[in-house]
């Protein structure tokens, strides 16, 4: 068999032997402190700021004697709100419980060298401390193949290019998938065999085909059989659960709603099945990815939602996916083709096993695919499709894209394993992805333009490059003051998003760190029109690793209350080469706007999305839907807008009524259903200022709330009053869908204020939470209007 580098049987023993056991990196030792239950701390990140204040000990002094050490809360997954929510469930529940206060425990980390257990000593001597002690380390679990005698033949569990070198993580704490939850989806399994039955695994779902028990027990061993002297060994053995799920006597998707609800965030799904049979005239495919079905593609993409790996075979068709088209013609598995639609999932094809690996002649291809493995000479698990069902027979002949996704499958639990163990948190599926599909640490075939598959993931590379310690986390600012977390504060003032009429020659002295106008929200100039326009996205990574070839996408759109997708026009993108991790202000090269696409003149909106292979930004089109749109507004720090806009404020001619200023503004319903919202007009403009909102008289009509106004007949107009030193909320009415009601804000500040800016802006609001706003900033700007005498036509940003 050609799988296999030469290696004799006494080497291999030696090489699994050598050396002792170590850890992706070794980690800081911890300390539990649990302050008395009277102790008020302020639970949040700002512990190590507060703590000498409150005087519950000598804070500053104890850090002076243990230099490096760090304090945080220990409970940072769930808020403290909700922590109280819980506890005062709990006690209307059971009489008996007496609760601790949880918000008193706190988290002490320290270098290497520390002198640990004086700290606590130290600690302890605080009348204000209930309790403090080591955290003890997990112990490592282990790996011995050496004992199971058909390891010998597992080429694929060795260093790359040969493998993807699961012996190499076994290694490493986590690296042989402890801890972790995979379910395989397909339709027969012998799971009493001798090298799966300490798993205990269930089927959850569906029934049990006999005459699959074979491919379903060949997948399972490749992934998880276990280190017991017997066969061969998994390449993630110590997984803490194994199920199944079949699809026989139901149906795929299904199935795969079962897994779903059956499995912890960052769980791994497998999907060994594929659609045969396909014929969209005049065309026809013998064997296409399960995803290609609708139904199918949708309960994935909840999957991948959620946060789980979904890891799904290509299919053994031999077809480039790229020329597979659905019923509407769309190219579907083409990335970059306007018809692609990307599930999250690992597509997985197969490659010969000997190194140099190349294609397997029946395995699909083409760009969707994000990995490939062994796809023959697969030695593992077996069993018989009738009675007696054989539990201690193996096969060295597993094959197709079968074995490799499960192959792979092994992989994305190596890699979770090893991320919780070491982090203390599993990435998304998204992430597993592209760290499995990364060039820079996988192994091409030998021709990768014609093959066409992906890499095969080295996971030593992985290790060693330190991804999986420390993956990054690019984003752009919704306003100055934004961390990339979530937030309440403003959704579209960002300042990363600068326009200028004129291409800056070092944008990243002018506008990135160490420039002074890092936290400037006014650099977005006057685009003239005529001339091309120059727009520069600025990003910056709170990882732990730096983020290469990041992508920025921006898009114009009218100004308006609320920016849903289908309002965005696409300006361009540009590739950041890098974004270095520690929180760097990061500045694009300049994607230029030419002037055949600037609009008309007036005020516009901007919308940024950022993102790499690691940590991918968002889909405009899966932004269509309401639910995910909210989502997105303030979970998702790859996607920002700037709807922020810089005016004159002198009278404007044009306006109505004489001596306003006018601020024109689209409030637009949602993408999908009328909904329910409102509009807030927040205004903070100095004594003696008038402000009228102006709106249509069909929407004036359906306020809950109707006040003084002024009716023009003529435009069928109306202009409400509205506070002009703070907040006037018009309340909640019925946005029909994809409606565009055409608004104007009018403002009239004295001529005695016009010196100064004054800030003025209107948001709309859904369910209590602000999905949008629109922010004007009033100055006097005699430069633009000395610009637009001379040059006519401009929008601005």
């Amino acid at each position: 068999m050609a799988r296999r580098k030469a290696v004799s049987s006494s080497a291999r023993t030696r090489n699994r032997r050598a050396g002792p056991r170590v850890h992706l990196f070794v980690p800081s030792s911890r300390v539990i402190v649990k302050f008395r239950d009277d102790i008020e701390l302020p639970y949040d990140d700002r512990l190590h700021l507060r703590l000498d204040r409150l005087q519950v000990g000598p804070w500053r002094q104890l850090m002076e004697h243990f230099p490096g050490i760090s304090i945080r809360r220990m409970f940072t997954a769930v808020a403290a709100n909700r922590i109280r929510q819980l506890v005062d469930r709990a006690v209307q529940r059971d009489s008996t419980y007496r609760p601790p206060n949880f918000l008193t425990y706190v988290v002490i980390g320290c270098p290497i060298g520390s002198r640990i257990e004086e700290l606590v000593r130290a600690l302890l001597a605080w009348p204000a401390v209930q309790n403090a002690y080591v955290d003890p380390p997990g112990e490592d679990p282990t790996v011995n193949a050496n004992d199971d005698p058909r390891s010998l033949y597992q080429g694929y569990l060795d260093l790359a290019p040969d493998g993807i070198d699961a012996e190499f993580a076994w290694s490493f704490t986590g690296g042989d998938g402890a801890g972790q939850d995979v379910i395989d989806l397909e339709q027969g399994w012998t799971l009493d065999h001798e090298d799966l039955a300490a798993h205990g695994a269930v089927r959850l779902h569906g029934g049990l085909r006999d005459s699959s028990r074979p491919h379903g027990t060949c997948v399972l061993g490749a992934i998880c059989a276990v280190d017991n002297a017997l066969g061969g060994v998994g390449i993630a053995p110590n997984v803490r659960s194994v199920n199944v799920v079949s699809y026989w006597e139901s149906t795929r998707p299904d199935a795969i709603l079962a897994a779903i609800n059956s499995l912890p965030y960052g769980g791994v799904l497998l999907l060994e099945a594929q659609l045969g049979g396909i014929i969209i005239w005049p065309k026809s495919w013998p064997y296409l990815p399960i995803e290609f079905g609708d139904a199918e593609f949708d309960v994935i993409r909840l999957a991948t939602a959620l946060g789980l790996t979904v890891v799904e075979a290509a299919g053994n068709g031999d077809t480039d996916l790229d020329t597979v088209a659905d019923a509407a013609g769309r190219l579907v598995f083409k990335r970059g083709d306007p018809g692609f639609r990307d599930s999250g999932a690992v597509l997985v094809g197969a490659a010969t096993s000997a190194a140099p690996h190349t294609r397997t002649a029946g395995s699909n291809y083409g760009s969707r695919i994000d990995c490939y493995a062994w796809g023959e000479n697969v030695d593992t698990c077996t069993s018989t499709t009738a009675m007696p069902f054989l539990t201690d027979i193996y096969t060295a002949g597993f094959d197709g894209t079968s074995s490799a996704a499960a192959i792979i499958t092994g992989g994305a639990l190596i890699v979770q394993g090893i991320a919780e163990a070491n982090l203390g948190y599993r990435f998304s599926g998204f992430q597993v992805r592209g760290l499995l599909s990364n060039p820079t640490t996988g192994t091409a075939s030998m021709y990768p333009a014609v093959d066409r598959i992906g890499v095969m993931p080295d996971l030593r590379a992985i290790i060693n490059s330190n991804v999986i310690g420390l993956a990054p986390d690019v984003y752009v600012r919704d306003h100055v003051g934004d961390k990339g977390d979530r937030h309440t504060g403003a959704v579209s003032a960002s300042p990363d998003i600068i326009l200028r009429p004129v291409a800056e020659p070092n944008p990243q002295a002018a506008f990135g760190q160490g420039s002074g106008t890092e936290n400037s929200d006014t650099l977005g100039a006057e685009a003239i029109a005529g001339q091309n326009n120059s727009i520069y996205v600025r990003v910056r990574n709170r990882g732990g690793s730096d983020a290469a070839n990041v992508r920025a996408d921006v898009y114009w759109s009218p100004v308006a209350s609320l920016i849903t997708p289908d309002l965005w026009a696409p300006v361009g993108s540009v590739l950041i080469p890098n974004v270095p991790a520690g929180n760097v202000l990061t500045v694009s090269n300049a994607i230029t706007w030419l002037s055949a696409d600037i609009p008309n003149s007036g005020h516009y909106c901007f919308v940024g999305l950022i993102g790499n292979a690691l940590d991918p930004a968002p889909i405009p089109a899966d932004l269509m839907d309401w639910s995910k749109f909210q989502d997105l507004i303030r979970d998702n720090n790859n996607v920002t807008w700037r709807n922020f806009n810089v005016i004159d404020n002198e009278p404007d001619a044009a306006a109505d009524p004489f001596d306003f200023s006018a601020m024109a503004f689209l409030a637009p319903g949602a993408p999908d259903r009328a909904r329910w919202m409102r509009l807030e007009v927040d205004a903070r403009l100095p004594v003696g200022s008038r402000a009228l909102l102006e709106m249509p008289r069909a929407m004036y009509d359906e306020l809950p709330e109707r006040s003084t106004a002024e009716f023009d007949r003529e435009r069928q107009v109306v202009r409400v009053p509205v506070n002009p030193h703070g907040l006037r909320s018009f309340g909640d009415m019925l946005f029909p869908a994809r409606s565009r009601s055409k608004l104007r804000l009018l403002v009239q500040i004295p001529a005695e204020h016009r010196g100064n800016a004054h800030d003025v802006f209107v948001r709309q609001v859904f369910d209590g939470l602000e999905v949008g706003r629109v922010t004007w900033r009033l100055a006097r700007l005699e430069v633009n209007r000395q610009r637009r005498r001379r040059k006519g036509r401009g929008a601005r940003g």
